[in-house]
């Protein structure tokens, strides 16, 4: 079985559940999603949303059971945000349509809903890193 037809497990889909959780949030404020689970070899980048002449790639935590607090940046430490550039010069590299279009980092933190029946979107922060 190869790795793409493989089973998904439990966190996997749980993760799949917050990115469409998140890709929905994101086109309700004018957005559209240009790729999901985009990977290459510095790693995936969970979401790249376009509006305007901007891009935004997402980066998405979720959590099943209880919530983040508002330092949920902390999960994305220096370390992810290295990769999640690396990945973002590659898709740009691929995308050259995008070549003049400012860029942003965001990290989206969902969880879900007190009965489990819904996810939703915790935090959203925009421009919550940048490349120095």
């Amino acid at each position: 079985m190869t790795e793409s037809s493989a089973p998904k497990t439990s966190q996997q889909q749980i993760g799949d559940a917050g990115e469409s959780c998140v890709c929905g949030y994101l086109q309700q404020r004018g957005w559209t999603i240009r790729a999901r689970q985009w990977r290459c070899r510095w790693g995936e980048l969970d979401i790249v949303a376009m509006r305007n002449r901007a891009l935004a790639f997402v980066e998405v935590k979720t959590r099943s059971t209880s919530g983040w607090d508002r330092s949920g940046l902390l999960a994305v430490d220096a370390r992810k945000q290295q990769k999640i550039i690396l990945a973002a010069r590659a898709y740009l590299a691929r995308n050259s349509q995008y070549e003049d279009f400012a860029c942003q980092f965001d990290v989206a933190l969902v969880r879900r809903s007190d009965r489990g029946l819904q996810w939703h979107v915790q935090d959203y922060l925009a421009h919550a890193f940048e490349v120095f």
